[in-house]
């Protein structure tokens, strides 16, 4: 996994070919395509774009984070051109893009596994999805209910404009129940990225949290979910119990270079990105 970029909460990755700078643009060249949202696929985004720059040397493209909910809203509001999303956009945000004009495409681009990790000195390493759910909830508060230490368990989450965020909490916290109305616990500490949470568990031991499969490295321990780790094997299969399909978002009517990139995304050589990055290609 690529870690190097900015590791802030709203990750910024502005991506050009050549050398003209913002005040240098000349009159007559291509416009700036504009992707935004999920930090998950934030550096799989950017490595895509990057590429299809080397063999499209007209093209310009921004990648910007701030998570899919930031993304979806950018793409409804006509500032972006491709929304990055780790979760399906709502019935109301399609309904938002129709009284826009706007004729969504879902394009999958990959899939990913949300990854539990904790710090490399505990020794959970295996835990049921439902007592996931408790521990989420704040129902489990102490890693000696575990079997762990007698400590209070820290519990760390994406904030809620994170795609991340709204798929564990539909089908781990609600336990896959859309209409639940079960929350994440009172003490739960929400950060701005996966970057983030990862750092957190690697600094505290009692410290407890979720990542895309593709931030994960030997910092910190995975926790296996009903006896499944993340692997892109179980994620393919389809048995690890906390995977998902990752996204881009754009118009049906898209035409040049936004329809190429997007082209490219889903071809071999994209795909190839998408493996690099951490994630399982769709193809």
């Amino acid at each position: 996994m690529k870690n190097n970029f900015w590791k802030k909460g709203i990750l910024t990755a502005l991506i050009f070919a050549g050398t003209v700078g913002f005040g240098q643009i000349a009159q007559g060249r291509s416009k700036i395509v504009q992707l935004k949202g999920s930090d998950t696929i934030l550096n799989a985004s950017q490595a895509m774009a990057e590429k299809f720059m080397v063999t499209n040397k007209g093209a310009r493209i921004a990648v910007t984070g701030g998570g899919s909910g930031v993304g979806i809203s950018s793409l409804i509001n006509k500032t972006t051109d491709i929304a990055m999303a780790s979760r399906n956009m709502k019935a109301k945000e399609y309904d938002q893009a129709k009284a826009q004009g706007i004729n969504i495409d879902e394009i999958v681009v990959g899939y990913d596994g949300i990854t539990i990790i904790a710090n490399k000195s505990n020794p959970i390493k295996d835990i049921d999805d439902k007592t996931l759910g408790k521990v989420f909830r704040g129902e489990i508060t102490n890693w000696k209910e575990l079997g762990g230490e007698d400590a209070e368990i820290v519990v760390l989450s994406r904030d809620s404009s994170s795609g991340t965020h709204e798929f564990f909490k539909e089908h781990i916290i609600r336990e896959g129940n859309a209409n639940g109305t079960q929350e994440y616990g009172a003490k739960t500490l929400y950060m701005p990225s996966n970057q983030a949470i990862k750092q957190e568990v690697t600094n505290n031991k009692n410290a407890i949290g979720y990542i895309g499969m593709g931030y994960m490295d030997d910092s910190v321990e995975a926790i296996k979910v009903d006896g499944v780790p993340a692997t892109r094997e179980n994620v393919l299969s389809k048995s690890y119990p906390i995977a998902r399909e990752v996204y881009w978002y754009t118009t049906k009517e898209r035409d040049g270079v936004v329809k190429d990139l997007v082209d490219f995304a889903v071809s071999p050589d994209g795909q190839a990105i998408m493996q690099a990055e951490g994630f399982v290609p769709v193809k």
